[in-house]
């Protein structure tokens, strides 16, 4: 008898993950990528000058390394090695002063003045349990929390606007601007409900395993997966383009595609009432994102800056929060809030020697096209800021605006690396109501892409989750009960659920 089979369309993180799960329960696994190489947004390449790599999309990893799959996977034996700097993130002021996010909460309250204790209170007691709750955020919605009063605790802060949050807890500028920089990784206005569950998340993954990143780059984390799933039997093909469902073999077919590659791909093949759903979900702002070749390292005013891998560049809470509400407007943030990477300090692996680089990128309106020099330059305004000097070690810029992602990858739909706006609504239904997202009204054909639970970022749970209901499918063809009555239903299944043997 034949092992059952699927197919992953994306060769993203997800896209990775979900093949993984589904290769290692015997399952056999084929993923094709429309790229000449893998990894969707965790590309690593030489954007400026040879020698000196920088991250395509992603580059700083919170939540892979607390991720409950990708710390059960043995990458290691492939070649994934994380890097932690001594602080998760620094976050400058003009006084030449910063506030750090330390493994350690009281570590942390002691660069924020007259918050020290309340950050410990609020954060830390979160912190303590970090794993914990990271696991329960990951895990799927029908699924009961393994620590339901952790996370009814962290709950009733999250649903909350990070700024309102941030004002009530924090009485000084340093706790307030330290913890909004890191709710602005949702790209949605300070102001708006939800965003405080991003600033906590993460502050809560720092202490718990700091922010790495992988030594050498973020291809590293999708080279891994491949070969993890290399090991497990599966496949991998690029530079193939599915433009059709019938292009694909029989079996589970997963796609690590946001709503609109779903409909490229599938749109013929669903009902109109779903396609419609797909066509309404809603994307965030673009982003800008410049690479720095450097002749040396970032010569900041804070000389703590330079304990950090990332660095939030934009001030007081109040200059955050309008930079967040300008891009949401539509408009070009005067004076963006930049998020900065300086891999080198800690990876000499990324450029020659005595070299550095920098990465960074601030949030500008969807599909934004217009005067992209002059954003480049406000963003790099913000660095010299900070950091007097910088622009005098420039060798060379590369300057990346939202639809050039979107053309280098087309799940970056109008620059939006998130997936999807990260409003409650789009949150709650992600990205259509029910307890089930990842599966779609078609049999056998699932959705694994950060446009489904829980989100953005790279930590392969949207792939697990959309991998574990195809299991489920596969395992019910194996007993003749699965739905054959959509024509499509039966090209993805066209033994029937027969000849399949048992999915481990």
């Amino acid at each position: 008898m034949s092992a059952p089979h699927a197919t992953v369309v994306g060769s993203g993180p997800n896209g990775l993950a979900a093949a993984v799960v589904l290769a290692r329960a015997g399952v056999q696994v084929r993923v094709i990528e429309a790229a000449p190489e893998l990894g969707g947004g965790a590309r690593t390449q030489e954007l400026t000058l040879p020698g000196f790599l920088h991250d395509h999309c992603s580059a700083i990893h919170p939540l892979a390394v607390a991720s409950p799959l990708l710390r059960a996977l043995p990458l290691a034996d492939h070649g994934l090695a994380w890097v932690a700097s001594p602080a998760a993130l620094a976050h400058p002021f003009d006084d030449g002063t910063a506030a750090l996010l330390l493994r350690s909460p009281a570590d942390t309250g002691a660069t924020l003045g007259p918050d020290a204790r309340a950050w410990a209170r609020h954060v830390g007691g979160l912190a303590g349990r970090a794993r914990a709750l990271v696991d329960d955020v990951l895990s799927a919605p029908a699924r009961l929390p393994r620590h339901p009063l952790l996370l009814a605790r962290f709950g009733l802060a999250a649903l909350r606007p990070a700024a309102g949050l941030a004002r009530a807890w924090f009485r000084g500028p340093r706790a307030r601007a330290l913890f909004a920089g890191i709710a602005a990784h949702a790209a949605r206005p300070l102001e708006a409900p939800g965003t405080a569950a991003f600033g906590l998340l993460l502050a809560v993954a720092g202490h718990g395993d700091g922010w790495p990143f992988p030594r050498g780059g973020a291809a590293a984390i999708p080279r891994a997966l491949a070969g993890v799933l290399r090991a497990a039997g599966g496949a991998v093909e690029t530079g193939r383009e599915v433009t059709s469902l019938g292009e694909l073999e029989g079996g589970a077919a997963l796609l690590d595609l946001v709503p609109r590659g779903v409909l490229r791909v599938a749109g013929p093949d669903l009902p109109a009432r779903y396609a419609r759903r797909l066509a309404a979900w809603r994307h965030g702002p673009g982003a800008l994102k410049v690479d720095w070749a450097l002749a040396g390292p970032i010569p900041w005013r804070a000389g703590d800056c330079a304990l950090a891998a990332t660095v939030h560049l934009g001030g007081t809470i109040e200059e955050l929060a309008a930079a967040e509400r300008e891009a949401a407007l539509g408009l070009v943030p005067r004076r963006p809030f930049v998020i900065l990477a300086q891999h080198t300090l800690f990876d000499p692996t990324r450029a020659p020697e005595g070299r550095h680089t920098a990465w960074a990128y601030a949030h500008v309106p969807a599909g934004w096209a217009g005067d992209v020099r002059a954003a480049a330059d406000a963003i790099e305004a913000q660095v010299e800021r900070f950091a007097p000097g910088f622009r005098a070690l420039v060798l060379h810029r590369a300057v990346r605006p939202p639809l050039q992602l979107e053309r280098e990858n087309p799940n970056l739909v109008g620059g939006d690396v998130g997936g999807g706006e990260n409003s409650l609504a789009q949150l709650a239904a992600r990205p259509t109501p029910g307890l089930a997202p990842w599966t779609t009204p078609v049999p056998g054909l699932f959705l694994c892409s950060a446009a489904t639970p829980p989100g953005g970022g790279v930590h392969g749970m949207c792939g697990r989750h959309a991998a574990a209901a195809a299991l489920r499918w596969l395992d019910r063809r194996r007993h003749g009960v699965g739905n054959r009555s959509h024509p499509l239903g039966r090209a993805l299944d066209p033994a029937g659920g027969k000849t399949d043997p048992a999915v481990t």
